[in-house]
């Protein structure tokens, strides 16, 4: 594998993710030279969606948000733009398990903001006491300073602890797979943090966000909150290899270390074989970025190691409708860690999405590990399918037998962004910049999403490109 093409035209990306082929989508838009090398036999990561039977099964995420528009931008480049499929939102609701049964989110809480009086106090989910002290932030004055805090510490010094528990925990782990004891609030919600010191208050900075939202764009695409592809994520992937080419990826090759080689870096691959580029993109989890340039830069692998990292599971289920004694509500429901349940949420894949299961099946995915109980995600599919059917059974007294069960596994596959993680990232980011030519991208650094994924990979071509 040793190459002689000028180092000058040639860059390196290691790594398949999103963030990986984001990057390699934009250098080919700009014309760069570059060779990503993925050492699966196939790319996409966490993008991965199987089609079993008539059924559309996601292994990882199921959508993306179009507020963070980055993703829209990679697809339309890609030429998906008409695959984008909204959710179906006459459905809409995200109901909350609580002392026994299921309660729907208040109308108007914006994640753990209250912005209406009257469905926060006829809600069954927060008793009296807790409402009252949700309704207080409002007079909770400003902290002075902008030291990090927990996202725990930051609920529950301007919201309560009835709000913490019932509503920001359960909402938060469904999406950073992470315990709130420790999540930094800078690193994960900023714009909480900048409503408090802009507004004094939570509920009020986010009533003047609601109102000051530009009108929609009457001749723009419909979009909803979540969105996703019609034939499933990997439709995203699929697109991304077709536009870079696959001549450009090297699959089944794995990268043992980058080291620097004159101007720019060398490669030396598992069997021993090297290559030399003037740019590398490490597209790779922190843990892997850490082994990859431990010899070359000591202190930069030290402080990756920081960077903390959670593994959760996926549990779909098929069932016959004609098994489903009663009608499920919303989109699913999400289960605070008080409850001591061994779930985490629940989606209905096919009430949300269209062409996800045929007319007479109804597809359910569960979530194992992550923010609570990561211990039951090493055990086999057997053991993790008879956790979620008991779940169910108890929550919504489900106990039909499924027709279709697909368990996958992401061992390490969230980081943790405990407190003082945006502190670390500028250390990274100090250190790395005694190699020039070498990035790092993924959701390790600046965000979880596909859209801030997306985001790290176009801003490194940008800066390929200014080279």
């Amino acid at each position: 594998m040793n190459e002689s093409t000028p180092l000058t035209k040639k860059t390196a990306i290691v790594g398949g993710g999103i963030s990986a082929l984001a990057c390699a989508v934009d250098l080919k838009e700009k014309g760069l030279d570059f060779t990503l090398f993925e050492k699966e036999g196939s790319v996409g990561g966490k993008l991965c969606t199987e089609k079993v039977g008539g059924l559309t099964v996601e292994a990882g995420p199921d959508s993306y948000l179009p507020e963070k528009y980055w993703s829209v931008q990679l697809i339309k480049k890609v030429g998906l733009a008409g695959e984008m499929l909204c959710s179906n939102d006459e459905h809409k609701g995200t109901f909350i398990f609580s002392r026994g049964r299921l309660h729907p989110l208040p109308e108007g809480v914006m994640l753990m903001v209250p912005t209406m009086i009257m469905p926060l106090a006829k809600s069954s989910l927060i008793s009296w006491p807790g409402k009252l002290r949700m309704g207080m932030e409002l007079f909770v004055p400003p902290r002075c300073d902008l030291k990090d805090e927990s996202l725990a510490e930051f609920v529950t010094r301007r919201l309560g602890r009835e709000c913490l528990e019932r509503i920001a925990e359960p909402l938060v782990a469904g999406i950073h797979t992470s315990n709130p004891d420790n999540m930094s609030v800078m690193a994960t919600f900023p714009r909480f943090v900048d409503m408090e010191h802009k507004s004094g208050s939570l509920i009020r900075g986010m009533v003047a966000a609601m109102r000051n939202r530009p009108a929609r764009d009457p001749s723009a695409p419909p979009m909803t909150y979540f969105m996703s592809l019609k034939e499933g994520m990997q439709e995203l992937v699929q697109g991304s290899v077709r536009y870079i080419g696959p001549e450009r990826i090297r699959t089944g090759i794995a990268v043992r270390s980058v080291t620097k080689r004159g101007n720019g870096y060398r490669l030396t691959f598992s069997d021993g074989a090297t290559a030399d580029f003037a740019a590398v993109v490490l597209a790779t989890p922190s843990f892997v970025t850490r082994e990859l340039i431990g010899a070359m830069d000591p202190g930069l692998a030290e402080k990756l190691a920081a960077i903390a990292w959670s593994s959760s599971a996926t549990v779909s289920l098929a069932f016959r409708r004609s098994d489903i004694g009663q009608p499920l509500p919303g989109f699913g429901f999400i289960v605070p860690r008080v409850e001591n349940r061994r779930i985490n949420a629940c989606t209905w894949s096919s009430i949300k999405w269209a062409n996800r299961a045929p007319e007479d099946t109804l597809l359910i995915r569960g979530f194992v590990g992550g923010g609570h109980h990561e211990e039951l995600v090493s055990l086999g599919d057997g053991g993790l399918v008879a956790i979620v059917r008991e779940e169910l059974r108890g929550i919504i007294g489900l106990t039909a037998e499924p027709v279709v069960a697909k368990v996958y596994r992401w061992f390490q596959g969230m980081p943790k962004y405990t407190v003082g993680h945006l502190e670390r990232i500028a250390t990274i980011d100090e250190r790395r910049k005694a190699h020039p030519g070498l990035y790092l991208i993924g959701s390790s650094y600046r965000g979880i999403g596909i859209g801030d994924c997306v985001k790290s990979g176009f801003d490194a071509a940008a800066a390929i490109a200014a080279l």
